[in-house]
C-alpha cells in the first residue's frame, strides 16, 4: 500500500523533527528526491499540522545556516583520505 502525500509530509516532518537531520539525510532514509521531502515539509505540511510545520522550518533554517561549515567539514574528510591514501602508496 502506497502512503498518502499528506500522511508522508507529517512521517517525514516528525522524523526531521525527532532527528534533527536535513532533507538530503531524510529523503535517503525514505528513497525519495530532496524535491519530494523539501514540497512535503514546506507545503503538505503546512495544512495537515502547521505546529510541525513551523518547528521543521526552524530546523531546516538551522541548517541553511550551517550548511556551509558542513560543507567545508566534507571537503576537509575528503582531502584528508586522499592523502592518506598517497601516503599509503608511497
Amino acid at each position: 500500500m502506497k502512503i498518502q502525500p499528506e500522511q508522508r509530509a507529517v512521517v517525514l516532518g516528525r522524523y526531521i523533527l525527532e532527528n534533527r537531520t536535513t532533507v538530503r539525510a531524510a529523503a535517503k532514509k525514505f528513497g525519495i528526491s530532496k524535491s519530494t521531502v523539501h514540497k512535503d515539509v514546506s507545503e503538505r505540511l503546512r495544512t495537515e499540522d502547521p505546529v510541525l510545520c513551523a518547528q521543521v522550518r526552524d530546523i531546516l533554517e538551522t541548517n541553511k545556516l550551517e550548511r556551509h561549515i558542513r560543507g567545508g567539514l566534507a571537503t576537509k574528510e575528503k582531502y584528508a583520505k586522499i592523502a592518506e591514501s598517497s601516503h599509503k602508496h608511497r
